[in-house]
């Protein structure tokens, strides 16, 4: 019941924070110098045509009046029209959103299973050359922009060695008639990993360096506590210490930065979606700013929100399966 209290209660927490990013989004997008009438009807469009799309999309009114009837239509889980499109931004945002979610799924399942790892191997052979060795690789990830990486993967992996696809995603549920060469559902897994490669290490480089460094300096101090010292001086062996004593206590702070990457990780979502022309999430943000697509900004930009919240708050929930000292009752 404690848990399920701490889930409404983080739930109901997060009402105000979405309420404070549409209001945030309303207000900028309306901001934005330019007039989506004139990219839509071209540079000189007549004043019947103007006022018939301003009509249609709510453009006459006043600002206070589209605001409190977008956060209404909200409510009502309707998002508005697409201005660009001239379809439903759910609709839009249905067809992408999957796309964006088993990218960034993708890109933290190669970062957690690389850095891991690592970091364990790092903190076990301290100031040693696999130590050295692992401290670069995370520096150079973290110090690297994810859109230089991914012009430099296309660049030696798809153009020259000709290994890897250098565009597009392939979702490995899709029917086997909408790709190409694939006669049934394996062929599609399989062309769905080959096409996600390159894009999951671009944006999964930089997880996999920020969790490195948190990994490598959690088992640290792990390793450095009182009670992993009496397991040593029973004789215990340092594999054991490491897989049964240290591993699951040095998780903790390595979930909280599991939750708090997601804000670099969607980031990073619209430059690799941008490089490797995938049409997620990311590039339809993208083409909703450029066209002055006011709804589709605010329905995108919302839903990035909610990712975040949702990802922030699994993360609080699962410190109690990780570490059972934790009590969501308040109390140790």
């Amino acid at each position: 019941m404690g848990r399920l209290r701490y889930t409404i209660s983080r739930l109901l927490q997060a009402i105000p924070v979405i309420v404070g990013v549409i209001t945030i989004t309303f207000f900028l997008t309306d901001a934005i110098p330019g007039d989506p009438v004139q990219i839509m009807l071209g540079p000189s469009p007549s004043a019947q045509q103007a006022a018939a799309i301003r009509a249609k999309f709510g453009l006459d009114r006043p600002l206070h009046v589209r605001y409190f009837s977008y956060l209404f239509d909200v409510i009502q889980l309707d998002l508005g029209t697409s201005i660009y499109y001239q379809v439903p931004v759910t609709q839009k945002i249905a067809e992408r959103l999957p796309v964006t979610l088993y990218l960034l799924l993708s890109a933290f399942t190669f970062a957690l299973v690389t850095a891991v790892p690592l970091g364990i191997i790092s903190a076990k052979r301290r100031n040693e050359p696999t130590d050295h060795v692992s401290r670069v690789v995370a520096l150079f990830g973290v110090s690297t922009p994810s859109f230089w990486i991914g012009l430099m993967l296309i660049i030696v992996f798809s153009f020259w060695l000709d290994w890897f696809p250098a565009t597009n995603i392939i979702l490995p549920w899709v029917a086997p008639a909408s790709v190409d060469g694939a006669s049934n559902q394996l062929d599609v897994i399989f062309k769905s990993i080959h096409h996600l490669i390159l894009p999951t290490i671009t944006l999964g480089t930089l997880q996999m360096a920020a969790f490195t460094r948190i990994e490598r300096s959690s088992m640290l101090e792990v390793l450095g506590e009182e009670y992993v010292k009496l397991a040593r001086a029973y004789g215990v062996s340092e594999t054991t210490i490491v897989r049964k004593h240290a591993f699951r206590n040095a998780q903790l702070p390595l979930i909280t930065i599991v939750g708090l990457q997601l804000t670099s990780a969607l980031g990073g979502a619209v430059l690799t979606e941008t490089v490797f022309s995938i049409n997620g999430m990311g590039r339809l943000i993208i083409t909703a700013i450029q066209n002055q697509d006011f709804q589709l900004v605010m329905g995108t930009t919302l839903v990035f929100g909610l990712v975040f919240v949702i990802g922030v708050i699994l993360t609080d929930l699962s410190y109690a399966y990780v570490d059972p000292r934790v009590s969501f009752e308040g109390e140790e």
